[in-house]
């Protein structure tokens, strides 16, 4: 009976760390737990027992967390790294390097330890049928970056054509990871072509909200 009236009664959000103050959060009967939606060039940082949620096409998440000192977060990227040509202006955490370096930096200042942490990767699938395959250089870029730094990928769930509705618990480590129906396949896979020519077009005109 207690768990059900913690559903029904939400408690007040856990305040945002520094930073993260912009991003959308509702409370989420199913879960019992405040959630933050992220969009595509976001990330969020948490020490609290919230959710963390977004929708992937051929976008990555990764979801990082230190289990000892209960730090963790996940971001949200389009593509592997900025478009030659561009200057520092043009990176940002829409790109999968700043992204992965961003959250695993605050993390770490929250008291992370580098070799403790937990990784777990979602997305990466072929939805944008005519274009190149987006989730299959997204999916390359992040497990070499994994490689590189010395990390290994405690789970994931990568590829596929199917976009994925993706919910991250930092403070247990478990994700639940719904596939979406294929009306709702189409739906994104427009949105997120709109997206990647925004990106291409449009770098600095702000941020573009892709799922709904």
């Amino acid at each position: 009976m207690a768990q059900i009236l913690s559903r029904l009664a939400p408690t007040q959000p856990a305040q945002p760390l520094p930073g993260f103050e912009g991003l959308q959060r509702f409370w989420e009967p199913e879960n019992g737990r405040w959630t933050v939606k992220i969009l595509p060039g976001e990330y969020y940082v948490t020490r609290s027992d919230e959710a963390i949620t977004t929708v992937l096409g051929s976008c990555i998440s990764a979801c990082i967390r230190d289990p000892v000192s209960r730090v963790g977060g996940m971001n949200h990227f389009m593509l592997p790294e900025e478009s030659p040509g561009h200057g520092d202006s043009w990176l940002s955490t829409r790109y999968g390097v700043n992204a992965m370096e961003s959250l695993i930096n605050d993390l770490l200042k929250l008291g992370a330890v580098r070799k403790r942490l937990e990784i777990k990767l979602f997305g990466g699938g072929r939805i944008l049928s005519s274009l190149t395959d987006v989730g299959a250089r997204n999916i390359e870029f992040v497990q070499n970056f994994l490689r590189i730094e010395g990390f290994t990928a405690a789970a994931q769930d990568l590829g596929s054509t199917s976009p994925r509705k993706v919910v991250y618990f930092p403070a247990t480590g478990r994700v639940r990871v719904r596939k979406l129906r294929p009306i709702e396949n189409r739906a994104i896979g427009d949105r997120e072509r709109h997206y990647l020519e925004s990106l291409r077009s449009r770098p600095q005109d702000g941020e573009i909200e892709l799922f709904d």
